[in-house]
């Protein structure tokens, strides 16, 4: 099968791997489609992710959705033909070459979280790692196209309860990508009240004014209607810190969702009101984030929710370095990667 790997930073190729073989509680999944993580991807390709810097050369993706070929003898949640979302390899079979989650290979495997839990060998002496609890069916009226988008607004939708958001609150985003535009239609599904969003771009910011934003600024001309409930970072910026803390309501809340680079957060609290709420958030809660899944398919089934907001760019597989181009210019909100076949 095809991989894409990150050979050293900044060089992409596709190399044949051998096709993953499950384990006892393992479905192989071919791929249908992926998506690329504009910022994680890219973080990773140039060597700037946390943890990944000395891993080259290691196999890439994280958001892909396929169908079930093969099961092995103790899973009991997925069955041959289901669809499913999250699927990564972690061993590449091949001496030397690493995994930086491997989702965008032709083959992933997906791993059935519920049935170790239930037999007890839930934990890292058996394989257990954290995200095989969000390598979930997919309903089958759930199309493949929608279902994909589903990694990025579970982590989006999870993070509502990570931030304490409720309905009617007031909240400004930092940022126009797709998870600052997830949080600006989702929010408005879920009933938030006044929302704002601030990017340099502007055709970012027409783009959030059509999902559902209220208000949307340039940077440094952010005026809200009043103090906020909540400022979302959905950048990753500790200068966020300055800007946002102002504009907070007494025990409102600055919530970073980006990734921070620094690694020195500085607060000044005198630009805060006396009490405020800071949630650093840049893991996923799994919980949050699998138990968000009903709900935004009950969203696309009503046709409130639809990938084709998010989708700008389609590459086949083969051209996948290309869709990295096109994020580094900075004109992508997601791109679709789709394979031969599928």
């Amino acid at each position: 099968m095809k991989s894409v790997v990150a050979l050293h930073p900044g060089h992409l190729e596709l190399l044949d791997t051998p096709v993953p073989r499950p384990g006892p509680y393992q479905a192989l999944v071919r791929t249908e489609l992926a998506c690329l993580c504009n910022r994680t991807d890219s973080e990773l390709l140039h060597g700037r992710f946390p943890g990944m810097e000395d891993k080259f050369p290691f196999a890439l993706g994280h958001e892909s959705v396929g169908l079930v070929v093969e099961t092995g003898e103790r899973v009991r949640s997925f069955r041959a033909g289901d669809r499913v979302v999250g699927g990564l390899v972690f061993d590449l079979q091949m001496e030397g070459l690493d995994s930086g989650w491997g989702g965008f290979g032709e083959f992933t495997l997906a791993t059935d979280h519920e049935a170790m839990v239930a037999d007890g060998v839930a934990d890292a002496d058996h394989g257990w790692v954290e995200v095989h609890e969000i390598q979930t069916r997919v309903d089958a009226d759930i199309p493949a196209e929608e279902a994909v988008l589903l990694c990025t607004w579970r982590e989006v939708l999870g993070a509502f309860r990570d931030f304490h958001l409720q309905p009617g609150d007031s909240v400004l985003v930092y940022g126009a990508g797709p998870v600052g535009l997830s949080f600006v239609k989702l929010g408005r599904l879920f009933g938030l009240g006044w929302i704002g969003i601030v990017d340099r771009h502007e055709d970012k910011r027409r783009r959030a004014l059509a999902l559902g934003a209220d208000s949307a600024f340039a940077p440094g001309a952010v005026v809200p209607p009043g103090k906020l409930d909540a400022v979302i970072d959905a950048v990753g910026s500790v200068a966020l810190l300055r800007e946002g803390l102002p504009l907070l309501r007494r025990g409102g809340s600055h919530c970073i969702y980006g990734v921070l680079t620094e690694p020195v957060l500085h607060i000044d609290k005198a630009r805060a009101d006396f009490n405020f709420n800071l949630f650093v958030h840049q893991w996923p809660t799994r919980r949050f984030e699998k138990e968000s899944q009903p709900q935004l398919c009950q969203w696309i089934r009503e046709g409130r929710l639809t990938s084709a907001d998010f989708l700008t760019h389609r590459f086949p597989l083969a051209r996948i370095r290309e869709a990295f181009d096109e994020v580094a210019r900075r004109t992508v909100i997601k791109a679709l990667i789709e394979y031969e076949g599928a």
